[in-house]
């Protein structure tokens, strides 16, 4: 019976040596999400920092983007959506944008050098929304 016990503990302890998946390979997790439109209208480019499908609701941030620019993205029912931009040193004007689920929520604008703009909106966990 020791001897039995004893091969089964040795056969675990080889599986979980020689398993090569990947921790990448794991199911992702869904979480009710509902539809974000991020949307930056101007010329030249910005940085721009906006939310987007995370647990933990870690940013996003795109350096240098090309505008016009316009994402849209699913973010975790609880988490605020938010966009925000900061111009470049040859400044200009620059709008950010958001919408969810398609209807327009608000929108800022930027100016200067290195202007900066942000826009949350509200996201309630009760909506049914998932993705």
């Amino acid at each position: 019976m020791a001897g039995a016990a004893l091969a089964a503990c040795g056969g675990l302890f080889v599986y979980s040596v020689l398993d090569t998946r990947d921790a990448d390979d794991a199911p992702e997790r869904r979480v009710p999400a509902a539809a974000v439109t991020y949307e930056v209208t101007g010329q030249g480019t910005a940085d721009i920092t906006y939310q987007a499908r995370s647990e933990t609701g870690q940013a996003v941030v795109v350096k240098a983007a090309a505008l016009p620019w316009r994402k849209t993205v699913h973010v975790p029912l609880g988490k605020d959506p938010i966009v925000s931009i900061v111009l470049g040193e040859k400044g200009g004007q620059a709008r950010c944008a958001l919408a969810i689920r398609a209807k327009h929520v608000q929108s800022a604008t930027a100016t200067g050098v290195f202007g900066r703009a942000s826009r949350t909106g509200a996201l309630a966990t009760s909506a049914a929304t998932t993705s």
